[in-house]
């Protein structure tokens, strides 16, 4: 008979963690329990993006109990846009997932987006918008801002798509190798202080769209995180800066 983990697409499930010391550990316990319970090969990748507190050393005590395969790799602080970028090459799943920290969309969402790509998406997104998502907490100041955010992005450059900040993603390999080499922000990241919010998640959506990818839109739970190192005001005009340079680069042709 044959094994019903080779039937399934690999998962590497990877964690960009700034300052994350007091939480790291829980979060990668927590992962590491709900890949262990699935039917198919798993794997974590935590990126400490150079944090000033014990992440990195916290995350290595917590892998070396985890109940899947958990590597760290520790890079210079330049931004939670390098982190995933370093995670996402290292990654060798079939399937590659990034989580915010905080686990701010509850893990059994993996499932939801799972069965997207199942169904034929090359990108499947955690969308915090329209029937079936929920936003839990969220103070009303943020959402305003959250939504005029993301009105910009689908008039400028994705339309069709309400979400595209939740930091719950999956992206088949294959979507992967065809994105990240086109990268224009972020990719030689230089050292940088405090944290940093980015538009790097609508950069990789406008590539794959680009490349034809089919993107799909997936309703998930999300919960608001006290401890959030979002600046509401710092982060949306640093946030419209990059929007307006992944517009340039599209309409000159860079990401071709």
């Amino acid at each position: 008979m044959t094994d019903p983990a080779a039937r399934q697409p690999s998962l590497t499930v990877v964690i960009p963690a700034y300052n994350e010391s007091h939480r790291i550990a829980e979060t990668v316990r927590q992962v590491a329990a709900y890949l262990a319970d699935q039917p198919y090969p798993a794997d974590i990748i935590v990126v400490d993006d150079g944090s000033t507190d014990t992440t990195a050393r916290t995350a290595r005590r917590a892998a070396a109990d985890a109940a899947v395969p958990c590597h760290i790799i520790e890079i210079t602080h330049a931004g939670k846009a390098a982190a995933l970028r370093a995670g996402m090459i290292t990654a060798t799943g079939d399937q590659i997932a990034f989580s915010d920290a905080d686990l701010a969309t509850p893990l059994h969402h993996l499932a939801d987006l799972r069965a997207a790509i199942a169904r034929g998406c090359d990108v499947a997104i955690g969308s915090r918008e329209g029937p079936g998502a929920l936003r839990l907490g969220e103070p009303e100041y943020r959402h305003f801002m959250g939504r005029a955010f993301n009105t910009f992005v689908r008039l400028l450059l994705l339309p069709g798509i309400d979400d595209t900040q939740c930091g719950f993603k999956l992206f088949t390999a294959d979507a992967v190798r065809a994105i990240l080499p086109r990268t224009r922000l972020y990719r030689d990241a230089q050292e940088i202080t405090g944290a940093r919010v980015t538009a790097y998640d609508v950069e990789l959506l406008v590539i794959a769209r680009q490349r034809h990818l089919r993107i799909c839109s997936v309703p998930v739970t999300w919960v608001y995180g006290v401890g959030s190192k979002v600046r509401p005001v710092a982060d949306s005009w640093h946030n419209a800066q990059d929007v307006m340079a992944i517009w340039r680069n599209a309409k000159r042709g860079s990401y071709r």
